[in-house]
Protein backbone atom coordinates (compact mmCIF):
# COMPACT_ATOMS: atom_id res chain seq x y z
CA UNK A 1 0.00 0.00 0.00
CA UNK A 2 2.91 2.54 0.69
CA UNK A 3 4.99 1.53 -2.02
CA UNK A 4 2.07 2.46 -4.42
CA UNK A 5 1.48 5.37 -2.78
CA UNK A 6 5.11 6.94 -3.38
CA UNK A 7 4.45 5.38 -6.95
CA UNK A 8 1.42 7.48 -7.50
CA UNK A 9 1.95 11.22 -5.44
CA UNK A 10 2.60 13.78 -8.04
CA UNK A 11 5.37 15.89 -6.37
CA UNK A 12 7.94 15.12 -3.99
CA UNK A 13 6.70 14.84 -0.01
CA UNK A 14 7.97 13.06 3.27
CA UNK A 15 5.98 10.69 5.35
CA UNK A 16 3.65 12.47 7.98
CA UNK A 17 4.78 16.41 6.73
CA UNK A 18 1.47 17.52 5.54
CA UNK A 19 1.70 20.94 7.40
CA UNK A 20 5.20 22.76 7.38
CA UNK A 21 6.57 26.07 6.67
CA UNK A 22 8.40 23.77 4.30
CA UNK A 23 7.27 23.01 0.57
CA UNK A 24 8.89 19.61 -0.55
CA UNK A 25 7.83 20.11 -3.95
CA UNK A 26 10.43 22.61 -4.62
CA UNK A 27 14.15 21.41 -4.65
CA UNK A 28 16.03 24.10 -2.25
CA UNK A 29 13.94 22.36 0.67
CA UNK A 30 15.98 19.50 0.10
CA UNK A 31 19.09 20.79 0.99
CA UNK A 32 21.70 19.78 3.69
CA UNK A 33 20.21 21.86 7.11
CA UNK A 34 16.76 21.49 5.75
CA UNK A 35 16.25 17.81 4.78
CA UNK A 36 18.78 16.66 8.08
CA UNK A 37 15.82 18.03 9.99
CA UNK A 38 12.96 17.28 7.86
CA UNK A 39 13.71 13.57 7.21
CA UNK A 40 13.91 12.30 10.86
CA UNK A 41 10.65 14.11 11.67
CA UNK A 42 9.42 12.01 8.15
CA UNK A 43 11.16 8.99 10.08
CA UNK A 44 9.28 9.38 13.59
CA UNK A 45 6.13 9.79 11.50
CA UNK A 46 6.64 6.64 9.90
CA UNK A 47 7.89 4.88 12.92
CA UNK A 48 4.90 6.04 14.71
CA UNK A 49 2.39 4.64 11.81
CA UNK A 50 4.13 0.97 12.75
CA UNK A 51 3.61 1.31 16.16
CA UNK A 52 7.19 1.93 16.73
CA UNK A 53 8.03 4.09 19.65
CA UNK A 54 11.75 5.78 19.85
CA UNK A 55 14.16 4.76 22.49
CA UNK A 56 13.73 7.17 25.55
CA UNK A 57 17.00 8.14 27.92
CA UNK A 58 16.51 9.84 31.25
CA UNK A 59 17.87 9.58 33.93
CA UNK A 60 17.38 8.12 37.32
CA UNK A 61 17.60 9.24 41.11
CA UNK A 62 20.89 8.13 41.32
CA UNK A 63 22.07 10.12 38.17
CA UNK A 64 22.16 7.05 35.71
CA UNK A 65 20.88 6.84 32.77
CA UNK A 66 17.72 4.69 31.85
CA UNK A 67 16.36 3.32 28.81
CA UNK A 68 12.71 2.91 27.74
CA UNK A 69 10.05 3.86 25.35
CA UNK A 70 8.17 6.97 24.51
CA UNK A 71 5.27 7.35 21.79
CA UNK A 72 5.84 9.94 19.35
CA UNK A 73 2.97 12.38 20.37
CA UNK A 74 4.37 12.30 23.65
CA UNK A 75 8.04 13.68 22.15
CA UNK A 76 5.82 16.19 19.69
CA UNK A 77 3.08 16.97 22.85
CA UNK A 78 0.29 16.60 19.97
CA UNK A 79 -1.43 13.80 18.60
CA UNK A 80 0.39 12.66 15.18
CA UNK A 81 -3.06 12.16 13.54
CA UNK A 82 -4.35 15.42 14.54
CA UNK A 83 -5.60 17.55 11.34
CA UNK A 84 -3.76 21.29 12.88
CA UNK A 85 -0.53 19.64 13.77
CA UNK A 86 1.99 21.59 12.24
CA UNK A 87 5.82 21.16 11.75
CA UNK A 88 8.20 24.61 12.03
CA UNK A 89 11.05 24.35 11.54
CA UNK A 90 14.28 26.83 12.43
CA UNK A 91 11.85 28.43 14.27
CA UNK A 92 11.05 30.27 17.82
CA UNK A 93 9.87 28.53 20.18
CA UNK A 94 7.71 31.03 21.50
CA UNK A 95 6.57 30.35 25.29
CA UNK A 96 10.07 30.87 25.88
CA UNK A 97 11.05 33.91 24.67
CA UNK A 98 9.77 35.99 28.09
CA UNK A 99 12.97 33.80 29.67
CA UNK A 100 15.51 35.79 27.99
CA UNK A 101 17.26 38.92 26.93
CA UNK A 102 16.39 40.22 23.30
CA UNK A 103 15.70 37.15 20.62
CA UNK A 104 15.53 33.49 21.26
CA UNK A 105 18.15 31.26 19.31
CA UNK A 106 15.47 29.15 16.85
CA UNK A 107 15.43 25.61 17.49
CA UNK A 108 15.44 22.73 14.72
CA UNK A 109 11.41 21.94 15.05
CA UNK A 110 8.79 23.31 16.59
CA UNK A 111 5.49 21.46 16.61
CA UNK A 112 2.39 23.79 16.66
CA UNK A 113 -1.72 23.52 16.95
CA UNK A 114 -1.87 25.50 13.32
CA UNK A 115 -5.43 25.96 14.66
CA UNK A 116 -4.82 28.25 17.47
CA UNK A 117 -1.13 29.08 16.78
CA UNK A 118 -0.32 27.47 19.91
CA UNK A 119 3.46 26.12 20.48
CA UNK A 120 3.51 22.50 21.22
CA UNK A 121 6.96 21.59 21.96
CA UNK A 122 10.83 22.82 20.53
CA UNK A 123 13.07 19.87 19.87
CA UNK A 124 16.69 19.83 18.68
CA UNK A 125 17.35 17.68 16.14
CA UNK A 126 20.65 15.22 16.15
CA UNK A 127 21.21 13.42 12.61
CA UNK A 128 24.03 10.79 13.30
CA UNK A 129 25.27 8.48 11.45
CA UNK A 130 26.14 4.81 12.90
CA UNK A 131 29.42 4.12 12.96
CA UNK A 132 31.69 7.07 13.15
CA UNK A 133 35.36 7.22 12.45
CA UNK A 134 36.13 6.14 15.98
CA UNK A 135 34.15 2.94 15.46
CA UNK A 136 33.90 1.89 12.56
CA UNK A 137 37.06 -0.44 12.81
CA UNK A 138 35.39 -2.27 15.54
CA UNK A 139 33.31 -4.88 15.85
CA UNK A 140 29.06 -3.81 14.95
CA UNK A 141 28.21 -4.52 18.35
CA UNK A 142 31.01 -1.41 19.51
CA UNK A 143 29.60 0.90 16.87
CA UNK A 144 29.18 4.72 18.27
CA UNK A 145 27.84 7.51 16.72
CA UNK A 146 29.44 11.09 16.87
CA UNK A 147 26.99 14.20 18.18
CA UNK A 148 27.99 17.87 17.35
CA UNK A 149 26.06 20.06 19.59
CA UNK A 150 25.37 23.72 18.86
CA UNK A 151 25.81 26.83 21.60
CA UNK A 152 21.88 27.01 20.89
CA UNK A 153 21.11 23.91 22.17
CA UNK A 154 23.04 24.04 25.59
CA UNK A 155 20.21 27.45 25.58
CA UNK A 156 17.16 25.35 24.91
CA UNK A 157 18.70 23.05 27.83
CA UNK A 158 18.27 25.45 30.10
CA UNK A 159 15.09 26.70 29.14
CA UNK A 160 13.50 23.54 29.32
CA UNK A 161 14.67 24.12 33.00
CA UNK A 162 14.18 27.38 33.91
CA UNK A 163 10.40 27.14 32.07
CA UNK A 164 9.28 24.79 34.37
CA UNK A 165 10.17 26.10 37.91
CA UNK A 166 7.96 26.74 40.22
CA UNK A 167 8.52 26.07 43.94
CA UNK A 168 11.77 24.14 43.14
CA UNK A 169 13.25 27.84 41.81
CA UNK A 170 13.94 28.43 46.03
CA UNK A 171 15.67 24.77 45.71
CA UNK A 172 18.07 25.82 42.70
CA UNK A 173 19.02 29.01 44.44
CA UNK A 174 20.02 27.21 47.69
CA UNK A 175 22.07 25.05 46.25
CA UNK A 176 23.99 27.53 43.53
CA UNK A 177 24.32 29.54 47.06
CA UNK A 178 26.96 27.27 47.69
CA UNK A 179 29.32 27.64 44.89
CA UNK A 180 31.86 30.06 45.66
CA UNK A 181 31.05 33.84 44.94
CA UNK A 182 32.74 34.30 41.16
CA UNK A 183 33.42 37.99 40.74
CA UNK A 184 34.27 37.61 37.28
CA UNK A 185 32.66 35.02 34.80
CA UNK A 186 34.45 35.64 31.98
CA UNK A 187 37.97 34.84 33.78
CA UNK A 188 39.02 31.37 33.22
CA UNK A 189 41.40 31.07 35.84
CA UNK A 190 38.56 32.37 38.15
CA UNK A 191 35.99 29.87 36.46
CA UNK A 192 37.69 26.78 35.61
CA UNK A 193 38.44 25.23 39.61
CA UNK A 194 34.86 25.75 40.17
CA UNK A 195 33.43 23.95 37.21
CA UNK A 196 33.09 20.29 39.12
CA UNK A 197 31.19 21.84 41.74
CA UNK A 198 28.86 23.52 39.45
CA UNK A 199 28.41 20.06 38.14
CA UNK A 200 27.53 18.41 41.37
CA UNK A 201 25.37 20.72 42.36
CA UNK A 202 23.13 21.07 38.93
CA UNK A 203 22.72 17.14 39.29
CA UNK A 204 21.66 17.20 42.54
CA UNK A 205 18.70 18.69 41.88
CA UNK A 206 18.48 17.18 38.73
CA UNK A 207 18.44 13.69 40.85
CA UNK A 208 15.84 15.42 43.43
CA UNK A 209 13.40 17.05 40.74
CA UNK A 210 13.12 14.13 38.01
CA UNK A 211 9.74 15.40 37.62
CA UNK A 212 11.29 18.37 35.24
CA UNK A 213 12.34 15.82 32.55
CA UNK A 214 10.63 16.38 28.99
CA UNK A 215 12.25 15.30 25.73
CA UNK A 216 14.42 17.85 24.18
CA UNK A 217 16.75 16.58 21.80
CA UNK A 218 15.80 13.79 18.56
CA UNK A 219 18.55 11.92 17.53
CA UNK A 220 17.92 9.64 14.81
CA UNK A 221 20.16 6.99 13.82
CA UNK A 222 21.10 6.31 9.98
CA UNK A 223 23.74 2.78 10.16
CA UNK A 224 26.38 2.06 7.21
CA UNK A 225 27.94 -1.11 6.19
CA UNK A 226 31.21 -0.21 8.10
CA UNK A 227 32.87 2.70 6.08
CA UNK A 228 31.45 1.96 2.76
CA UNK A 229 28.47 4.57 2.32
CA UNK A 230 25.99 1.80 1.63
CA UNK A 231 22.66 1.95 4.10
CA UNK A 232 22.83 -1.34 6.00
CA UNK A 233 20.02 -3.58 6.13
CA UNK A 234 18.99 -2.47 9.63
CA UNK A 235 19.05 1.15 9.01
CA UNK A 236 17.37 3.53 10.59
CA UNK A 237 16.18 3.98 14.49
CA UNK A 238 15.76 7.02 16.66
CA UNK A 239 16.89 7.95 20.16
CA UNK A 240 15.37 10.42 22.35
CA UNK A 241 17.24 12.63 25.16
CA UNK A 242 16.05 13.60 28.08
CA UNK A 243 16.97 17.35 29.21
CA UNK A 244 18.41 16.16 31.90
CA UNK A 245 20.02 13.25 29.96
CA UNK A 246 21.67 15.17 27.24
CA UNK A 247 23.88 16.53 30.10
CA UNK A 248 25.40 12.90 30.94
CA UNK A 249 27.02 13.78 27.33
CA UNK A 250 29.20 16.79 28.66
CA UNK A 251 28.97 16.11 32.61
CA UNK A 252 31.40 13.67 32.65
CA UNK A 253 34.27 16.07 31.35
CA UNK A 254 34.33 18.03 34.35
CA UNK A 255 36.28 15.65 36.12
CA UNK A 256 39.29 15.36 33.46
CA UNK A 257 39.92 19.06 34.01
CA UNK A 258 43.41 19.95 34.05
CA UNK A 259 44.24 23.58 33.59
CA UNK A 260 42.34 25.59 31.21
CA UNK A 261 38.44 24.71 30.03
CA UNK A 262 37.15 22.16 27.93
CA UNK A 263 34.14 22.41 25.41
CA UNK A 264 32.01 19.91 27.84
CA UNK A 265 33.07 21.61 30.87
CA UNK A 266 32.50 25.37 29.31
CA UNK A 267 29.40 24.05 28.63
CA UNK A 268 28.63 23.41 32.09
CA UNK A 269 29.46 26.73 32.87
CA UNK A 270 27.37 28.45 30.32
CA UNK A 271 24.35 26.54 31.58
CA UNK A 272 24.79 27.17 35.24
CA UNK A 273 25.46 31.06 34.41
CA UNK A 274 22.05 30.97 32.52
CA UNK A 275 20.22 29.14 35.33
CA UNK A 276 21.87 31.63 38.40
CA UNK A 277 20.81 34.81 36.12
CA UNK A 278 17.30 32.99 35.67
CA UNK A 279 17.00 32.40 39.61
CA UNK A 280 18.35 35.99 40.45
CA UNK A 281 16.31 37.82 37.31
CA UNK A 282 13.87 35.93 35.65
CA UNK A 283 15.36 35.63 32.60
CA UNK A 284 19.09 35.64 30.98
CA UNK A 285 21.14 36.70 28.29
CA UNK A 286 22.13 33.79 26.61
CA UNK A 287 23.93 35.84 23.80
CA UNK A 288 26.31 37.46 26.42
CA UNK A 289 27.14 34.18 28.02
CA UNK A 290 28.24 32.73 25.01
CA UNK A 291 30.07 35.67 23.58
CA UNK A 292 32.04 36.98 26.97
CA UNK A 293 32.57 33.31 28.10
CA UNK A 294 34.38 31.57 25.41
CA UNK A 295 37.36 30.66 27.57
CA UNK A 296 39.78 30.74 24.69
CA UNK A 297 37.87 28.65 22.32
CA UNK A 298 35.71 29.15 19.91
CA UNK A 299 32.32 29.34 19.95
CA UNK A 300 31.30 27.48 16.36
CA UNK A 301 30.27 24.34 18.70
CA UNK A 302 29.32 24.02 22.27
CA UNK A 303 30.80 20.24 22.23
CA UNK A 304 31.24 17.27 20.31
CA UNK A 305 31.09 13.59 21.74
CA UNK A 306 32.47 10.61 19.68
CA UNK A 307 31.19 7.18 18.88
CA UNK A 308 33.13 5.61 21.90
CA UNK A 309 31.83 7.81 24.20
CA UNK A 310 27.94 8.03 22.78
CA UNK A 311 27.63 3.81 22.99
CA UNK A 312 28.52 3.74 26.30
CA UNK A 313 25.34 5.51 26.98
CA UNK A 314 23.63 4.21 24.03
CA UNK A 315 24.24 1.06 24.33
CA UNK A 316 20.71 -1.23 23.47
CA UNK A 317 19.54 -3.69 21.02
CA UNK A 318 18.35 -0.95 18.81
CA UNK A 319 21.83 0.66 18.76
CA UNK A 320 22.82 -2.57 17.13
CA UNK A 321 20.26 -3.60 15.14
CA UNK A 322 17.73 -0.24 14.17
CA UNK A 323 14.38 -1.42 13.79
CA UNK A 324 13.32 0.70 10.35
CA UNK A 325 14.88 -1.65 6.83
CA UNK A 326 16.98 0.32 4.82
CA UNK A 327 13.95 -0.61 2.09
CA UNK A 328 11.42 0.95 4.12
CA UNK A 329 13.09 4.67 3.31
CA UNK A 330 10.31 4.38 -0.15
CA UNK A 331 7.98 5.05 2.00
CA UNK A 332 9.27 7.75 3.86
CA UNK A 333 10.84 10.00 0.87
CA UNK A 334 7.88 10.37 -1.66
CA UNK A 335 7.02 10.94 -4.88
CA UNK A 336 10.67 10.70 -6.20
CA UNK A 337 11.93 12.80 -3.89
CA UNK A 338 15.16 11.24 -3.31
CA UNK A 339 15.75 12.86 -7.09
CA UNK A 340 16.67 16.06 -5.07
CA UNK A 341 18.90 14.80 -2.49
CA UNK A 342 22.61 15.64 -2.82
CA UNK A 343 25.00 13.49 -3.45
CA UNK A 344 28.14 15.32 -1.97
CA UNK A 345 26.31 14.91 1.25
CA UNK A 346 26.81 11.53 4.13
CA UNK A 347 23.57 10.24 4.18
CA UNK A 348 22.19 11.28 0.65
CA UNK A 349 25.32 9.97 -0.51
CA UNK A 350 23.96 6.64 1.32
CA UNK A 351 20.41 6.52 -0.07
CA UNK A 352 22.05 7.22 -3.63
CA UNK A 353 24.60 4.34 -3.24
CA UNK A 354 22.66 2.09 -2.07
CA UNK A 355 21.15 0.30 -5.14
CA UNK A 356 17.35 -0.79 -5.46
CA UNK A 357 16.07 1.19 -2.89
CA UNK A 358 13.57 2.99 -4.72
CA UNK A 359 12.74 -0.20 -7.07
CA UNK A 360 15.16 1.26 -9.43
Amino acid sequence: MLDMLNQTLPHPTLFGITNSNRDFRKAENWGKNIFNNAFPVALACYMDQKGINPVYLTINGEGILDHSYIPTETVFAFPLRHPSIYFSFESDFIPYQPLVVNNLPRADLVIMDQETGLCKRGLEIKLTALPDNSTAALAEELYGCEIVVRPDTIVYLALSIASQLQSEIAELERLFNQLPLIRDWTDIAEVAPIIPRMADILNTFMMTNLHLQQPLVLQPVWKTEGKKLILHKDAFDIFVWSNFAFTRLFFREALLIRGGVSRGARSIAWLTKMLIDFVAEGKFNHKAIIDTMSFNTKNDKAFAVNGMVTRALMNSLELVHPRIQRDEIRNIILGNGEKLLSPERRLDAAIMNTTGLFGD
